[in-house]
């Protein structure tokens, strides 16, 4: 990915020095990773709103409205992953590190994989 918006289900404080959270409806917060002609440009936080009233698109709308154009995840649901497809937000998996920055710079290398439908979690969170 050489150019656009990465969002990252963050613990605690975020930033791209964080630790990603295990599961994306459950962060603290998203960290946004800005990029342009393949370098990060800006590194940004927003709260997650969690699951309240609309469930699982919840973050979903959430990321759509702040224009991101990608998300890596450690885990999710069946959902909430169709959602993002559907708002046109590709979905990349690790769930071995997580570090933050090394799977940011996977991404933006071309290595980091698109999660595949059997890769997701059980339940609806």
């Amino acid at each position: 990915m050489k150019n656009g918006r990465i969002a990252i289900p963050s613990n605690g404080d975020g930033g791209l020095d964080g630790i990603r959270a295990g599961h994306f409806g459950h962060c603290d917060v998203f960290t946004f990773i800005d990029v342009k002609d393949g370098r990060v440009q800006d590194v940004s936080t927003i709260p997650n709103n969690g699951h309240v009233q609309g469930g699982c698109m919840v973050p979903v709308n959430l990321l759509a409205q702040h224009k991101v154009n990608a998300l890596i995840v450690g885990g999710i649901g069946m959902r909430p992953l169709m959602g993002f497809r559907q708002v046109g937000i590709s979905v990349y998996h690790d769930a071995k590190r997580p570090e933050i920055k090394p799977v940011v710079e996977d991404l933006i290398a071309g290595t980091l994989p698109e999660i595949q439908d059997n890769q997701v979690c059980g339940g609806s969170a």
